[in-house]
């Protein structure tokens, strides 16, 4: 398995929604074949028994590429799936709640919007914290923005990885080089693109050019 921090470089957020065309197992393999460096499955509307399928399907695959798979808020569906943890929003249930359920060595990732919660969510176990929005999206329309100071002040405090999020694709990302984010959270950047393993290897090399001097 990647270290946490390597691997928010390049944080694959799946929704089946935006592909076009394609089967979506084989997209995100596609992602992952091309330098995708985590994943977050993230399927609104799917019934259990599809969701938990392809689940099952993106473990083995992640597992092959050696790279950590999470799940979105659903801590129940982290501890049935055996994935390698959990993502959890600011409503979507607690990191003391995650951790009891899956132990200390699953992930814990949460979502938070101000160093505030950075502070509580580093206090209370979280192995990483997803920042954003950085800019407005179509994956979540009504998501307040978080601005580029706010960034930088938790990545400069904190002492978890921190991966960015929200709106970001090949034509904003270098606006996020100078924060100290380890890296990226993507959607539509990847999946809504005709060529998936084109967009995926694009991105990557963009992060490759931030230099590590970028990164932290």
């Amino acid at each position: 398995m990647k270290n946490l921090r390597e691997a928010m470089k390049l944080y694959l957020v799946t929704d089946r929604r935006w592909l076009k065309g394609g089967n979506f197992c084989a997209c995100i393999e596609n992602a992952l074949k091309n330098s995708v460096t985590m994943v977050q499955l993230r399927e609104k509307d799917v019934p259990w028994a599809s969701y938990a399928g392809d689940a099952r399907k993106i473990r083995a695959m992640c597992r092959e590429y050696r790279v950590p798979l999470v799940v979105n808020d659903d801590i129940s569906a982290a501890e049935a799936l055996d994935v390698d943890g959990v993502h959890i929003g600011q409503g979507d249930g607690s990191i003391p709640e995650a951790r009891r359920a899956l132990g200390a060595n699953k992930i814990v990732g949460v979502s938070v919007t101000s160093l505030e919660e950075a502070f509580l969510a580093q206090e209370q176990g979280a192995d990483y914290l997803g920042v954003g929005a950085m800019f407005p999206t179509g994956s979540k329309v009504d998501a307040d923005l978080v601005d580029m100071a706010t960034l930088r002040d938790i990545c400069a405090r904190t002492s978890v990885p921190v991966v960015a999020i929200g709106g970001i694709g090949k034509d904003n990302l270098h606006r996020l080089a100078d924060t100290g984010v380890d890296g990226i959270a993507v959607i539509s950047a990847i999946l809504a693109q005709e060529d998936v393993g084109l967009a995926t290897r694009e991105l990557s090399l963009q992060l490759d050019g931030w230099g590590r001097q970028a990164l932290r």
